[in-house]
């Protein structure tokens, strides 16, 4: 910030030795009318120059008020446009960005390059912050979505044969989700029953040979042989072409262990109460970005409308304990 200066010292005693001389009083009082002027006029321009950048400051956090900036791995389908038309009518500009890369959407609202980002359920958020440093927090529920068993050579998940080759997402989150999964449909069994946490190490017994891989290869596992089953996440089923007739065992979305599961809205922890986040919400739990949300997943998913900004960030709280206390 940059301020006026004021009359030097040695300009101002000049003008008061000159005073002296001055016998006139008129003179005299001119005078005084013009120092006071020049003293006012500078201390003007130096409270312009303040006032100016809290205008600048002021105009931001309006423009911030009616605009949010969104990162999605898949800002281009048809739902993001309905959202967008639906806050338009609130005042509020959406900006969908497409990142397709996870820890780059967290750290872009970490960074404040992203106002908020849709994409991931808790368990993958705990791991975030507590593994890069994040203080991120979910502000509203969206939906959960199906971690499904598959099978193209067979019907029913009684039907696969001791020692078949079950394909599964190795990264560390879906893994433990796929090992619930497969625990539920009678496959193998986890110590203490497991938990949102479990390894291949915590397999007590099982009647299936397990095959990680990279989440974009359980399709290609399941169709060039190399498994005769795969967990593949919903999204991934789509791309790859499974329909829910190859669907040989599937999650109870009701069950309330799949609450780590449950996908959010995230902002900045310092964030969490913009009243922007209500609109948001509300704008995407009405019946038209539902609709379309519904029929993009094939209706493979169920809303978490009732779930409040307090649910889940007590229940990111919990994960994150049970994430350090590992550790």
């Amino acid at each position: 910030m940059r301020y006026a200066p004021l009359p030097s010292e040695s300009v101002m005693r000049q003008v008061r030795d000159s005073l002296i001389l001055v016998n006139n009083s008129r003179a005299k009082n001119k005078i005084l009318s013009a120092l006071g002027v020049l003293a006012a006029g500078a201390l003007t321009l130096s409270m312009a120059a303040c006032a100016g950048g809290t205008d600048t400051a002021g105009g931001d956090a309006a423009a911030d008020e009616t605009k949010i900036v969104l990162g999605a791995d898949d800002g281009t389908e048809a739902h993001w446009t309905i959202l967008k038309d639906k806050l338009a009518d609130e005042g509020i500009e959406l900006e969908v960005r497409t990142i397709t890369d996870g820890v780059q959407l967290n750290q872009g609202v970490q960074d404040g390059e992203l106002d908020v980002n849709l994409f991931q359920h808790l368990i993958f958020l705990s791991d975030f912050n507590v593994n890069s440093g994040g203080t991120l927090v979910p502000v509203g529920a969206t939906a959960v979505y199906p971690l499904a068993l598959y099978s193209e050579e067979y019907t029913d998940v009684a039907d696969l044969p001791d020692g078949a080759t079950v394909a599964l997402p190795n990264n560390p989150t879906n893994l433990a989700r796929a090992l619930l999964n497969l625990q539920r449909a009678g496959l193998l069994e986890l110590e203490d029953g497991g938990n949102a946490f479990s390894t291949e190490a915590d397999i007590t017994s099982s009647k299936v040979e397990l095959l990680p891989v990279d989440t974009n290869q359980t399709v290609t596992a399941l169709k060039d042989g190399s498994a005769q089953a795969a967990i593949v996440n919903n999204t991934q089923a789509q791309k790859g072409g499974l329909g829910d007739d190859l669907i040989i065992f599937k999650e109870d979305l009701d069950n309330p262990e799949l609450a780590p599961y449950i996908n959010a809205f995230v902002v900045k922890d310092e964030n969490k109460d913009d009243p922007r986040w209500e609109k948001l919400i509300e704008a995407y739990h009405s019946p038209e970005v539902e609709e379309a949300v519904t029929e993009l997943n094939q209706g493979n998913l169920q809303f978490k409308a009732d779930w409040t900004a307090a649910d889940l960030q007590k229940e990111l709280t919990g994960l994150e304990d049970k994430l350090k206390a590992a550790k």
